[in-house]
């Protein structure tokens, strides 16, 4: 064989593997799932903002909707994906409490008015006292209905609970001219033009205490966490308007038609949604104090509703780190994370 062959066959061999690089590249999964702050993650997908990061960190990433939201959660806790989008509740409950070990690395809005209390045959908290409530126990709902009733001097004993599916809720409240209820948008907005219906409360009332974040095994490679945060704030570019209006139009319009409305319905309820368009506004948002009184709040109200794992006998069993690396809970058992460093990198262009 020559060496003018071999010379030629190492340039097809450089030109092959250069071409079916990506067949090479480590591969990750992230998971998301329907719901207003989050529905960016299926532009991200379908733009090529996703691609265009993972290729700047020589990585693959698909981002992948799962239609029912425990179930991505469970598959990601079950080692199916590298990354899924929850709230700060269900990033305890489900892979915290099940051993997995999670770091929240982009805090993308807070609800701000999409989760509430509806009621019918009442005026205020006070006026629910002896009456039936319907809500989807042990969720985010129940979580706001607690914190309404604590600032109202009143508890769940106060009340008759009604657990009801989230597919339900809206049609029984309609049809029930007394019915009082407990959920979020889109159902909120769609219950609360009915005659009679009164928003007595609703998550405005506690800022920055239902977060919907993020999360990834806290063992990925640096260069998926990267991938994420730097597509996420790129998106959040399109969306607030800085890359410019016809970009914004065209990111809002995909994602409400994403979301299965129209754009006038996704932009009413971006209204109640807090969304950190900026890295810095986010990082505000997670000071080390603020997380810790919502999170305090939030371990306590999971495990006196039983959402611990057998065996755990108080709130602290499991560890919860706050960016300053203080914690809460179990030192020696750390299992949900909030690692700002990465928001920190955006803010500071460094990703």
């Amino acid at each position: 064989m020559t060496k003018q062959l071999l010379k030629s066959l190492a340039f097809a061999a450089v030109a092959f593997f250069s071409l079916n690089s990506s067949a090479y590249a480590e591969s990750y999964k992230v998971a998301w799932s329907h719901y207003t702050g989050w529905e960016a993650w299926g532009y991200i997908e379908e733009s090529g903002i996703m691609d265009k990061w993972a290729e700047k960190y020589g990585i693959d990433v698909e981002v992948v909707l799962v239609n029912d939201y425990i179930e991505s959660i469970n598959l990601y806790t079950a080692g199916e994906f590298d990354g899924v989008t929850a709230t700060n509740m269900d990033a305890l409950t489900i892979p915290a409490i099940g051993g997995v070990d999670s770091s929240a690395i982009i805090i993308g809005d807070y609800s701000d008015g999409n989760d509430a209390i509806v009621a019918q045959s009442a005026d205020n908290i006070a006026g629910l006292k002896g009456l039936e409530v319907k809500l989807v126990e042990l969720s985010v709902s129940h979580y706001l209905l607690a914190r309404a009733l604590d600032q109202n001097g009143l508890s769940e004993r106060d009340l008759t609970l009604v657990n009801t599916s989230d597919a339900d809720i809206g049609g029984l409240f309609m049809s029930d001219p007394a019915a009082n209820v407990v959920t979020w948008n889109p159902i909120v907005n769609e219950i609360k033009g009915k005659e009679g219906a009164k928003i007595l409360f609703d998550s405005s009332s506690i800022p920055g205490e239902i977060l919907d974040v993020m999360i990834v095994h806290t063992d990925a490679d640096e260069k998926l966490k990267k991938a994420l945060v730097g597509a996420w704030y790129e998106a959040m570019t399109h969306m607030n308007g800085e890359a410019g209006d016809e970009q914004k139009a065209e990111a809002l319009g995909f994602m409400a038609q994403q979301a299965g409305g129209t754009l006038g319905q996704f932009e009413e309820q971006l209204k109640t949604t807090a969304m950190f368009y900026t890295p810095a506004k986010a990082i505000e948002y997670a000071r080390p104090e603020l997380l810790k009184e919502t999170m305090d709040y939030v371990r306590n109200f999971s495990f006196n509703k039983g959402l611990y794992a057998q065996g755990m006998d108080s709130a602290d069993a499991v560890g919860i780190e706050l960016p300053d690396a203080s914690i809460l809970g179990d030192t020696n058992n750390i299992r949900l994370r909030f690692d700002n460093s990465y928001m920190e990198m955006a803010a500071e262009g460094q990703l």
